[in-house]
């Protein structure tokens, strides 16, 4: 089976567009160096970030920093057809038309300046999705050398099993954090471990520094008390609790802050004790386990 092998963290670019920090295209290029430079090699995309801009400003971009393809890796989505200039829609839906994930593939590929991508994910789950197009369409891009591995984003256990009966999944992009750490508890995480599945996980750091609630507060104090403990940052320490399960969860870190970027990496060293990671999922829950 193959499976790409892809850095330990993964740079998310979905806030490096218009959608958020709308970075000029040198920007692009000296945070890609940064990246690179600090053992990140792996970019997430999907075609519709920045309004379906994102990936041709990313790959002019990767482009000009002469980084060689192969010391790079690329994964990007397709399937969610917005409402948006670049597409003539009216209204929001999902494709995966055999002939749409070919033409959206060709399309990526063209805007990233590639001849590849390491990694093509089915964006969400539709409920019209047909298994075996999917795989027809997945085949022939892999047969071509379009696409190294095959995933789905977002998709539940039984709609990946209704895909993987037809065609092999290695990935699942989910979102799985401190404070959304439900794939724990209702079998994803359990059923990727028993496909050899790779979970990579959209939103690390989770509403921990984003939301005030009861649940954020409790895991801030926490926090507090590990930074100490662990002489590094609250966010190093969200990212190891994640690196620490068993099914060997890749974090997207969508981070711009160069700071943050040189940091990320030492979440990969960071061995938390067990009772801290159970302290910081009891903090979350609001209550101890059974």
């Amino acid at each position: 089976m193959t499976k790409s092998s892809l850095s330990p963290i993964i740079a998310g670019a979905m806030n490096w567009g218009v959608w958020d920090k709308n970075l000029k295209t040198k920007e692009m290029e000296n945070l890609i160096h940064i990246c690179f430079e600090n053992k990140i090699t792996t970019f997430d995309h999907a075609d519709i970030y920045g309004s379906y801009t994102t990936e041709a400003q990313f790959g002019k971009a990767l482009s000009n920093s002469k980084i060689k393809r192969e010391q790079i890796q690329l994964i990007s989505k397709c399937g969610i057809q917005m409402l948006a200039e670049k597409r003539n829609n009216t209204v929001k839906h999902y494709d995966y038309s055999k002939d749409y994930i070919i033409w959206s593939v060709e399309n990526s590929l063209k805007n990233l300046k590639t001849d590849f991508l390491d990694v093509l994910l089915l964006h969400r789950p539709s409920p019209l999705m047909q298994a075996d197009e999917i795989a027809e369409a997945v085949e022939k891009l892999k047969s071509e050398g379009k696409i190294i591995d095959f995933g789905v984003s977002n998709f539940t256990s039984s709609q990946t099993e209704l895909i993987r009966q037809k065609t092999t999944i290695s990935f699942n992009q989910i979102q799985f954090s401190a404070t959304d750490y439900q794939p724990i508890l209702d079998g994803s995480l359990d059923y990727m471990q028993l496909h050899q599945i790779r979970p990579l996980s959209w939103n690390p750091l989770g509403s921990v520094f984003r939301q005030e609630n009861m649940q954020t507060f409790r895991l801030r104090k926490l926090l507090a008390t590990l930074v100490s403990k662990y002489e590094i940052g609250a966010d190093t320490i969200l990212l190891a609790w994640i690196l620490k399960h068993p099914a060997h969860i890749v974090p997207i870190a969508g981070t711009v802050n160069v700071a943050r970027i040189q940091s990320l990496m030492k979440a990969t060293e960071l061995q938390l004790s067990l009772e801290d990671w159970f302290a910081i999922w009891t903090e979350s829950m609001g209550n101890e386990v059974p």
